[in-house]
């Protein structure tokens, strides 16, 4: 019997009114007016100022995550697109000029050096750097761009196949990548690849646009370049490009030629010769695919189960999500691409969007933004939006780390023990196969804003260079180039959030971290997540990892040991462990 929820509800609005609701920049105004010219007379009135200011900021954020959310439920909708339309176009602008006015208000407070509270020096800190990179004249260029990253997922959320006379999303259509019959496999992956080769111009001016908004966005606030301006605004004050340098080259020493050993495994086990791109997700056993579930409900039941058993509050969290109806999980034509945990400032019970289908790779992707839930559920009751906020170094250490927290309770999944294994096995190696494509992607966008001027041929060429750098040597690619040469396209986060990619590799050490801990003490290591994670934004990144207990650190010592654990773990499954 499921146990009785108690549903969370928003808290008061003392300061924007309990009715308020937005229609107009018209229905703000007033009240960021309020803000601006409010007299602070002490510390106190400082602090009801802030606690205001989050109260009006967070409503502004659930009522645009609400469009997004809708938009990306349905993409064909006119209706919806033009709804999130208008508050990027006519909300956003003014919403930036008040906040940069708003940030140097509580930075030149006398008050200011009398909040010691936890929180507020990491508060302050985002302030000042805000102020530093502000520029009005980059509203509606910002506002431009985030107009044309929208065009992605319209795009790619159209892109169907015909394959046996169905019609179907390409996320339904690579699950034919796991098919145990060559033929099958290989008409799948052409026919996946034809399609998106098929826009690849439109993907391609679309790219080179977003390239150089960003970059007149960069140079119009001083910075040599849109990579520099980026880390800037988002905040990395702990880690700098050197650090990224230095994690590509350590994952390319330490995790690339794990890559050969699988792929020459695979190829001899499937005894194909040369290993093509069609055979890198088939079971190399020969047997059929996993299906973990058959339906986004089933889906959403048997993880809220994992969850439970890992830990109550883990399944309640799930469970109250479902009951608000905050899920939309299923693949279907019109919808966005990829999966998100959204966030809500007010309710502070997030979204959880995917496109599922049935296979093992829709189950990570449940457990891993899950995992995300579960981080705003712990951090709803912080006082100030920005206490919520944390970067997504700690963002994705809470979903990446509940993929391997959740991995000993995926029976819930799988009643199977030998499937079981298999899935694990599956995940493990995924983790080996992730850290290199991290490292491609992000070394990749470094160089695309390094070289603005580049054109669609060096793009197109240096994109080889560097995924050949971190892929294995064994796939064969020939007869296969103007496919490789196009990979990058099907990567959402290059369009749609710049930068935003080497936080999951960053996260992902810290989450093979965590897994070490509570492999060795099942108790402290659950309680060294949580502890992370009820910080919040409350703490610089550092301090959050040690929170944890796991260091901080690209070296390729600390990156060969965390994979060596890995590794280990994969060869004891396959040898008969747990």
């Amino acid at each position: 019997m499921e146990q009785t929820l108690t549903l969370p509800t928003r808290p008061g609005r003392p300061f924007i009114g309990e009715s308020f609701d937005l229609k107009t920049w018209d229905d703000a105004k007033p009240l960021y007016d309020n803000l601006l010219n409010r007299p602070i007379h002490n510390a106190d009135e400082l602090r009801r100022w802030l606690a205001d200011r989050s109260e009006l900021e967070s409503y502004l954020s659930e009522n645009f995550a609400w469009r997004y959310i809708r938009m990306t439920c349905n993409t064909s909708d006119e209706e919806l697109i033009n709804r999130l339309n208008f508050f990027i176009t006519e909300i956003q602008p003014p919403m930036a000029v008040y906040g940069n006015e708003l940030d140097k208000k509580a930075v030149e407070s006398p008050w200011l050096g009398e909040l010691r509270d936890p929180g507020f020096g990491i508060t302050v800190r985002g302030m000042k750097k805000g102020i530093e990179i502000f520029r009005e004249e980059n509203i509606p260029l910002q506002t431009e761009m985030q107009t044309e990253e929208r065009k992605y997922g319209a795009i790619a959320g159209a892109m169907t196949v015909e394959i046996r006379g169905e019609e179907m999303t390409l996320q339904r259509a690579s699950d034919l990548l796991q098919n145990t019959d060559r033929a099958v496999r290989e008409d799948a992956w052409r026919k996946i690849q034809d399609r998106r080769y098929r826009d690849k111009d439109q993907l391609d001016a679309l790219y080179s646009h977003l390239r150089d908004l960003r970059h007149r966005i960069a140079v119009n606030a001083g910075f040599a370049n849109f990579r520099d301006y980026a880390f800037a605004a988002l905040g990395r004050f702990d880690y700098t490009p050197e650090d990224c340098f230095n994690f590509h080259a350590s994952v390319s020493k330490a995790v690339v030629p794990l890559l050969d050993r699988l792929a020459e495994e695979r190829k001899e086990k499937l005894g194909v010769d040369p290993l093509r791109p069609w055979d890198t997700k088939v079971d190399p056993d020969g047997r059929a695919a996993l299906k973990p579930f058959q339906s986004g409900t089933e889906l959403l039941d048997k993880t809220i189960d994992c969850f439970t058993r890992l830990d109550p509050f883990l399944g309640e969290c799930l469970r109250i999500m479902k009951a608000m109806g905050h899920v939309d999980l299923e693949s279907r034509k019109g919808k966005a691409p990829g999966g998100y945990n959204y966030p809500l400032e007010e309710i502070g019970v997030p979204f959880i969007f995917m496109n599922a289908t049935s296979s093992l790779r829709d189950l990570v992707t449940m457990v891993h933004e899950g995992g995300h839930a579960v981080h705003s559920f712990l951090t709803r009751d912080l006082p100030l939006k920005s206490f919520r906020n944390p970067p997504m170094e700690v963002a994705e250490l809470a979903s990446m780390s509940m993929e391997l927290l959740s991995m000993d309770y995926w029976d819930s999944f799988f009643e199977n023990p030998d499937d079981l294994k298999r899935a694990k096995i599956q995940h493990l190696e995924s983790i080996v196969e992730t850290l290199p494509w991290v490292a491609t992607i992000d070394k990749f966008q470094h160089w695309v804003y390094e070289n603005a001027t580049h054109t669609v041929d060096e793009r197109r060429q240096t994109w080889v260079r560097i995924y050949e750098e971190f892929t294995d040597r064994v796939t064969s690619w020939e007869g296969l180039d103007r496919y490789e040469e196009y990979l990058w396209q099907k990567q959402l986060h290059l369009y749609e959030v710049p930068f935003y990619y080497i936080e999951y590799g960053i996260a992902q050490l810290g989450a093979i971290g965590i897994w070490m801990n509570f492999r060795q003490d099942r108790q402290k290591g659950l309680q060294g997540y949580f502890n992370a994670l009820k910080l919040g934004y409350m703490a610089p990144i550092t301090d959050i990892y040690r929170a944890a207990d796991v260091p901080f650190d690209f070296s390729q010592e600390n990156i060969g040991r965390l994979i060596r654990f890995v590794w280990e773990e994969i060869e004891s499954l396959k040898n008969g462990g747990r």
